[in-house]
């Protein structure tokens, strides 16, 4: 009642049995076609001149609604991708599961996508099915269909909103406005069926849920545990950007709590099945993540390296006591650990190379930190990725996982130069100075072998 209500106060028409839409004015929403980027404004309005409905849709509308700064801006339209794209001069079609067309205005990338139809049913415009797999996963799926199949085949409903920024109006077919003011997050459609069809909104369910602070549905969330499984489905690439946007949308600390509530976790991230239990690993990965939330909500850039890096931290020193325990030297130990674990992680999440390549420099850093004495301090400095790895440092300071005097150290280290840093370098030990008188000894002139 409460629901039907909000819908009748937020919306100039109400939705019907038949489909028909709420059209709810600026005075009631609040959004003015400036609050959009620029190039989302000119994308649409190139569209709406050349004759096709468009709108700016999705994640910009809801978090506008939701006072928050959207990250990026996507348009639907009635125009084919062949048209979208004779209509921009600088665009370019991409993706084979859902085709879209990528528009430059300038610095932005507009995303441009076609209203989906149902998959292959009477009333589409498409001539073939969507393409899925056993389990029900959508493989392929360019089937185009009307603005009201589009707003049907969304995943939850406060994603199913439609800003035209030329009439300043919003289009609303399924309540999204006023589950929006509930704080519910509802799935469109039958939960069971919209999971199949993509796993990854269990995540993204979450994702939402922890940002703008939504109770998810009960019809909704209830599935979750039990379609868990489906998630191991799901490509490597798709699931390592899935986690890569929740774990930088400065809401990360809930997120992996919402996970863990929802029973996400369990094989998603191998870290997540042990190292919540630890107090230690528990510590050093609350910290990160919070530090990683402050610095999104402050607008500072963040490293994808170096929050993997911290997520799998705990592995890597299990694998590498365990290798040293076996008679490895520690330096070709942590090594072998390293690659180790990324390789069992890759089998979930496909981590890029150059992501990898950044994880690995923080980590080998770490055992360099212990070395304060002769020249090597010099060297730590010089590496690229010395910051990082001195934050990363810091962080394992600050949970105890090291003392916290070689933390203040390198920090009274980095902010000196010349005689007092010098003064600062400590005696080399007894094992590293018998090191270096051996790797002086030069063989006598005139030695024979």
């Amino acid at each position: 009642m409460i629901r039907k209500f909000i819908s009748r106060v937020f919306g100039h028409k109400s939705p019907s049995s038949a489909g028909e839409p709420a059209i709810i004015g600026v005075a009631r929403h609040g959004i003015r076609r400036e609050a959009i980027s620029s190039g989302s404004r000119r994308t649409v309005e190139t569209l709406q001149q050349q004759g096709y409905k468009a709108y700016v849709v999705g994640g910009a509308v809801r978090d506008l609604l939701a006072g928050m700064t959207p990250k990026d801006y996507d348009v639907a339209t009635n125009a084919t991708p062949e048209q979208v794209r004779q209509c921009f001069r600088r665009s370019r079609i991409i993706g084979r599961r859902f085709q879209i067309v990528h528009v430059s205005m300038g610095a932005e990338t507009i995303e441009v996508t076609t209203f989906r139809g149902h998959h292959g049913e009477a009333g589409s415009q498409a001539s073939s099915k969507a393409q899925t797999d056993e389990q029900g996963r959508v493989l392929r799926d360019n089937v185009f269909g009307s603005e009201q199949d589009d707003a049907a085949r969304r995943d939850f409903t406060v994603n199913a909103l439609y800003f035209d920024p030329t009439s300043e109006t919003i289009v609303d077919y399924h309540h999204g406005l006023a589950d929006l003011k509930q704080k519910t997050l509802r799935m469109i459609g039958d939960p069971k069926t919209r999971y199949r069809e993509d796993p990854v909104r269990m995540l993204r369910a979450v994702r939402l849920a922890a940002k703008l602070g939504l109770t998810i549905d009960p019809d909704a969330s209830r599935p979750i545990r039990e379609m868990s499984e489906l998630i191991e489905n799901v490509p490597p690439s798709r699931l390592f950007d899935e986690m890569l946007k929740l774990l930088t949308s400065g809401y990360a600390v809930k997120c992996v709590q919402q996970l863990r509530a929802e029973g996400l976790h369990r094989g998603l991230l191998p870290l997540l099945d042990v190292i919540l239990e630890e107090e230690i690993g528990k510590r050093f990965v609350t910290l990160a993540l919070e530090s990683t939330d402050r610095r999104v909500r402050e607008g500072k850039p963040i490293s994808p390296g170096f929050l993997f890096a911290t997520l799998l931290w705990s592995q890597v020193l299990s694998k590498w006591e365990a290798i040293k325990a076996g008679g490895e030297r520690p330096t070709p130990a942590l090594f072998l650990a390293m690659d180790e674990v990324l390789e069992v992680q890759a089998e979930k999440l496909a981590i890029t190379r150059r992501v990898a390549g950044d994880i690995k420099d923080i980590w080998a850093l770490q055992p360099r930190f212990e070395q304060r004495s002769g020249k090597r301090p010099y060297g730590v400095l010089e590496q690229p990725r010395f910051k990082a790895a001195y934050d990363f440092l810091l962080l394992r300071a600050e949970s105890g996982e090291v003392d916290a005097e070689l933390g203040q150290w390198w920090t009274d280290f980095m902010n000196r130069d010349g005689e007092a840093r010098a003064a600062m370098l400590l005696p080399p030990k007894p094992d590293e100075a018998k090191k270096r008188r051996r790797r002086k000894r030069k063989p006598a002139a005139g030695a024979t072998q």
